[in-house]
């Protein structure tokens, strides 16, 4: 397994992964032309983000995107680590940490100062992952206003 930033190529792969992820979320569905609009997006601004894929040969097996925003709390730039998918044939394998464990370095030489992340509330094999990577639950809630 191999792990580093996508580039255009990965487009499709990934967004086989997205397809894997927003089936199973509660507030999306897969939409092909939305997820290709946006992971051009990315991966054309670095200024916007990162996303990181792990290979296994040519195949894309698993992503995660690293967003960037600043913080005026903490005064400088943070991560919202969104999209966090591994295929399904390819999980309990750690590809997840391995992932992740990129993500939180790669963050760190970017100069981040917090990663925060949102999975649906009902996830509980989700959050034991996360926990068990040094991640807290917040007392914050989310809202949303969709505007289109």
């Amino acid at each position: 397994m191999k792990i580093s930033l996508a580039d255009r190529n990965d487009i499709s792969g990934l967004c086989a992964l997205l397809d894997t992820l927003f089936s199973q979320e509660a507030e999306f569905t897969p939409n092909r032309d939305s997820q290709i609009k946006g992971l051009s997006d990315i991966i054309e601004n670095p200024d916007i983000g990162s996303i990181v894929v792990a290979r296994e040969g040519d195949q894309v097996i698993g992503m995660v995107n690293l967003l960037y925003t600043v913080s005026t709390a903490l005064g400088g730039r943070v991560v919202l680590l969104e999209d966090m998918v591994v295929d399904p044939r390819s999980r309990d394998k750690g590809v997840g940490s391995a992932l992740l464990e990129f993500g939180i370095e790669y963050a760190r030489q970017k100069d981040c100062f917090r990663i925060s992340l949102l999975t649906d509330a009902d996830n509980d094999g989700a959050h034991r992952f996360y926990e068990r990577h040094g991640f807290e639950r917040s007392s914050m809630t989310v809202f949303r206003k969709l505007l289109v």
